[in-house]
């Protein structure tokens, strides 16, 4: 990299770009470091097949990160899964929020024998190079048929050839491999940024001692941070108490919490009933059976502004997500139903493979306490999308 090196680069389909944290991403975007060329990247929907999405398409800076579109579906599948570039292509999976992503540790087994880390609901990406790189190939995203063609889309764009000559060499177009490893490279290093992870949420200004929570908020706390009274630290706390700054409220492991299937999405998408999703047991480096249907344990900054919830999209509601929990808890006859749908939670898969120490742990919680466990949740909004909350 050349220190002090200010290129202008033209982005095209302007209209793609968006108001991001109070700076317009304008016609001319200054390019002086790799993290504004990923920055530019990660707006440009050229990266696509049809050239009608970005990486901001399905994690909009508005929106935490998350995708709020109408994929055209209809209810309930609407917003549960993300609609691909072609315009009618859906998967399996909710796409997770960007931020905070960047604190999860590389991919690996660890010496106890659970996976932990990577990127992706099943972590078949170590980084985030490896989770830039995955979208603009994948068929049912960005639809582009091999890194040459997106390499190829990139050199349209002169002002893109001069700064990934400036910041990886002048031969960097010579292969397209490397050419394409420099943009996922540029990509992560804008993810990498404060923009994706501020910690300035209310928690994070409690702990600062710049506001004070509610009784109902500071219940919350309590109830979260202590196994005594609820789970939800057995895999959403990562530093101990107290303080816990720079919390992002997952342990990066991968579990089975007996989420229902999304019947919806599967029908939607033809993929049937048969159609299981394996979860981590779909990474290439992982064989053993016994992790069907484990997910990666996701952070729950912003997640009262980032729903539809679980690797499915399966809920709509925060509130909806605790009371699941809740049901490992009690034999109440209706903590068994799904208050979104008036029925059953619904069926599972690989139940054999159940978290059940995790899930079963601490008391049922009642409505008192159901409520304080969300409105802590809350707290853990970005300052940016604080206004998003009443919106909800």
């Amino acid at each position: 990299m050349l220190a002090g090196c200010r290129l202008h680069v033209f982005v095209f389909s302007v209209s793609a770009l968006v108001s991001f944290s109070g700076v317009a991403l304008a016609e001319n975007l200054t390019i002086g470091s790799v993290e504004d060329l990923g920055k530019a990247l990660f707006f440009d929907v050229n990266l696509s097949k049809n050239r009608t999405q970005s990486c901001a398409t399905c994690h909009s800076p508005e929106t935490g990160f998350s995708d709020q579109r109408d994929n055209g579906f209809g209810e309930p599948v609407s917003g549960a899964v993300s609609l691909g570039d072609d315009g009618k292509s859906i998967g399996d999976r909710n796409a997770p929020t960007a931020s905070y992503a960047r604190f999860s540790p590389s991919f690996h087994l660890r010496e106890d024998g659970e996976y932990i880390g990577g990127q992706f609901w099943d972590g078949r990406e170590a980084d985030l190079e490896g989770q830039a790189g995955g979208p603009p190939l994948n068929p049912l995203e960005m639809g582009m048929a091999s890194k040459a063609d997106v390499v190829g889309r990139l050199q349209e764009n002169p002002y893109y050839v001069a700064a990934f000559k400036t910041f990886f060499g002048k031969e960097i177009f010579d292969d397209p491999d490397t050419a394409y490893g420099a943009m996922a490279k540029s990509i992560a290093a804008f993810e990498r940024t404060d923009v994706f992870s501020p910690f300035d949420s209310r928690y994070d200004r409690y702990l600062k001692g710049k506001v004070k929570f509610t009784d109902q908020e500071e219940l919350g706390r309590v109830l979260f941070f202590s196994d005594q009274f609820s789970n939800c630290n057995q895999c959403h706390q990562l530093r101990k108490i107290p303080g816990a700054e720079r919390e992002t409220f997952t342990n990066y492991e991968y579990h089975n919490i007996g989420t229902p299937v999304n019947a919806a999405v599967r029908e939607a998408n033809g993929g049937g009933e048969a159609a299981a999703d394996l979860g981590l047991l779909a990474n290439s480096a992982v064989s053993d059976p016994a992790q069907a249907g484990k997910f990666k344990v996701p952070t729950l900054r912003n997640v009262a502004v980032t729903g539809p919830y679980m690797h499915n999209g399966i809920f709509e509601d925060l509130r909806t997500v605790v009371l699941f929990y809740n049901q490992y808890n009690t034999t109440a006859p209706s903590a068994k139903i799904n208050p979104e749908t008036g029925r059953h939670w619904g069926r599972t898969e690989f139940e054999k493979t159940l978290s059940t120490e995790e899930l079963t742990v601490g008391p049922a919680l009642d409505d008192k306490r159901v409520d304080a466990l969300v409105a802590f949740l809350k707290t853990l909004t970005d300052a940016r999308y604080e206004h998003l909350l009443e919106d909800r």
